[in-house]
Protein backbone atom coordinates (compact mmCIF):
# COMPACT_ATOMS: atom_id res chain seq x y z
CA UNK A 1 0.00 0.00 0.00
CA UNK A 2 1.25 3.66 -1.03
CA UNK A 3 1.85 6.11 1.95
CA UNK A 4 -0.65 8.62 1.86
CA UNK A 5 0.61 12.18 2.73
CA UNK A 6 -2.59 13.98 3.43
CA UNK A 7 -4.04 17.21 3.63
CA UNK A 8 -4.78 19.98 5.20
CA UNK A 9 -7.48 21.99 6.20
CA UNK A 10 -6.41 25.25 4.04
CA UNK A 11 -6.11 22.38 1.33
CA UNK A 12 -10.14 21.85 1.38
CA UNK A 13 -10.80 25.77 1.33
CA UNK A 14 -8.78 26.26 -1.27
CA UNK A 15 -10.73 23.34 -3.24
CA UNK A 16 -14.30 24.62 -2.65
CA UNK A 17 -12.78 28.66 -3.09
CA UNK A 18 -12.13 27.57 -6.80
CA UNK A 19 -15.63 26.56 -7.32
CA UNK A 20 -18.35 28.53 -8.73
CA UNK A 21 -20.56 30.92 -6.12
CA UNK A 22 -20.23 28.67 -2.99
CA UNK A 23 -19.78 30.36 0.03
CA UNK A 24 -18.33 29.46 3.54
CA UNK A 25 -19.97 29.95 7.00
CA UNK A 26 -18.37 29.85 10.05
CA UNK A 27 -20.79 28.41 12.53
CA UNK A 28 -18.27 28.19 15.22
CA UNK A 29 -17.47 24.06 16.05
CA UNK A 30 -17.87 23.60 11.68
CA UNK A 31 -17.70 25.55 8.42
CA UNK A 32 -20.76 24.79 6.21
CA UNK A 33 -19.90 24.75 3.26
CA UNK A 34 -22.65 25.82 0.52
CA UNK A 35 -23.17 26.62 -3.31
CA UNK A 36 -26.51 28.83 -4.53
CA UNK A 37 -27.64 28.35 -0.72
CA UNK A 38 -27.67 24.45 -0.91
CA UNK A 39 -24.90 22.87 1.40
CA UNK A 40 -22.91 20.28 0.32
CA UNK A 41 -19.80 19.88 2.88
CA UNK A 42 -18.77 20.74 6.60
CA UNK A 43 -15.53 21.15 7.74
CA UNK A 44 -14.66 20.24 11.41
CA UNK A 45 -10.91 22.56 12.21
CA UNK A 46 -10.81 20.04 15.81
CA UNK A 47 -10.85 16.59 13.96
CA UNK A 48 -9.55 17.53 10.70
CA UNK A 49 -12.08 15.78 9.03
CA UNK A 50 -14.60 17.15 5.99
CA UNK A 51 -18.23 16.14 5.61
CA UNK A 52 -19.55 15.71 1.70
CA UNK A 53 -22.50 15.03 -0.06
CA UNK A 54 -21.76 11.99 -2.63
CA UNK A 55 -24.23 9.19 -4.34
CA UNK A 56 -25.26 6.76 -2.20
CA UNK A 57 -23.06 3.73 -4.29
CA UNK A 58 -20.47 6.64 -3.55
CA UNK A 59 -20.85 6.34 0.26
CA UNK A 60 -20.74 2.82 0.23
CA UNK A 61 -17.87 2.24 -2.00
CA UNK A 62 -15.49 4.53 0.16
CA UNK A 63 -16.75 3.47 3.45
CA UNK A 64 -16.04 -0.07 2.55
CA UNK A 65 -12.89 0.48 0.88
CA UNK A 66 -11.33 2.83 3.37
CA UNK A 67 -13.03 2.68 6.23
CA UNK A 68 -10.24 4.22 8.25
CA UNK A 69 -10.53 7.15 5.85
CA UNK A 70 -14.19 7.53 4.93
CA UNK A 71 -16.98 7.18 7.38
CA UNK A 72 -21.02 7.30 6.81
CA UNK A 73 -22.05 10.59 7.87
CA UNK A 74 -25.92 10.30 7.37
CA UNK A 75 -28.00 8.99 4.41
CA UNK A 76 -30.90 10.53 3.14
CA UNK A 77 -33.43 8.68 0.80
CA UNK A 78 -31.26 10.53 -2.85
CA UNK A 79 -27.28 11.13 -1.05
CA UNK A 80 -24.71 9.47 1.22
CA UNK A 81 -22.86 12.16 2.94
CA UNK A 82 -19.67 10.95 4.02
CA UNK A 83 -16.62 11.95 6.37
CA UNK A 84 -13.54 12.43 5.25
CA UNK A 85 -10.37 11.92 7.28
CA UNK A 86 -7.83 14.44 5.83
CA UNK A 87 -4.82 12.73 6.75
CA UNK A 88 -5.79 9.91 4.90
CA UNK A 89 -6.29 11.80 1.15
CA UNK A 90 -4.33 13.18 -1.25
CA UNK A 91 -5.43 16.57 -2.14
CA UNK A 92 -6.22 14.84 -5.97
CA UNK A 93 -8.60 12.64 -4.70
CA UNK A 94 -10.15 15.50 -2.07
CA UNK A 95 -10.60 17.51 -5.16
CA UNK A 96 -12.42 14.87 -6.68
CA UNK A 97 -14.73 14.48 -3.52
CA UNK A 98 -15.27 17.70 -3.49
CA UNK A 99 -16.52 18.58 -6.92
CA UNK A 100 -18.60 15.40 -6.68
CA UNK A 101 -20.76 16.95 -3.76
CA UNK A 102 -20.56 20.15 -5.41
CA UNK A 103 -21.96 18.76 -8.71
CA UNK A 104 -24.66 17.38 -6.74
CA UNK A 105 -25.36 20.50 -5.57
CA UNK A 106 -25.48 22.90 -7.95
CA UNK A 107 -27.75 24.56 -10.14
CA UNK A 108 -27.89 22.99 -13.65
CA UNK A 109 -26.17 25.91 -15.30
CA UNK A 110 -23.16 26.10 -13.41
CA UNK A 111 -22.88 22.57 -13.69
CA UNK A 112 -23.16 22.95 -17.29
CA UNK A 113 -20.80 25.64 -17.24
CA UNK A 114 -18.17 23.97 -15.32
CA UNK A 115 -18.10 20.89 -17.57
CA UNK A 116 -15.90 18.42 -16.11
CA UNK A 117 -12.77 20.84 -14.69
CA UNK A 118 -12.06 20.10 -10.99
CA UNK A 119 -10.74 22.10 -8.88
CA UNK A 120 -6.92 22.09 -8.64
Amino acid sequence: MTSVTGCRIADAFELVDQLPEVTRSDNGRYWRIAVSGQTFGYLWEPTRTVGLKQTLAEQHALVAERPETFEVQFTTTAHGWVVVRLAGVERDELAELTFEAWRLTAPGRLVDARGDRLPR
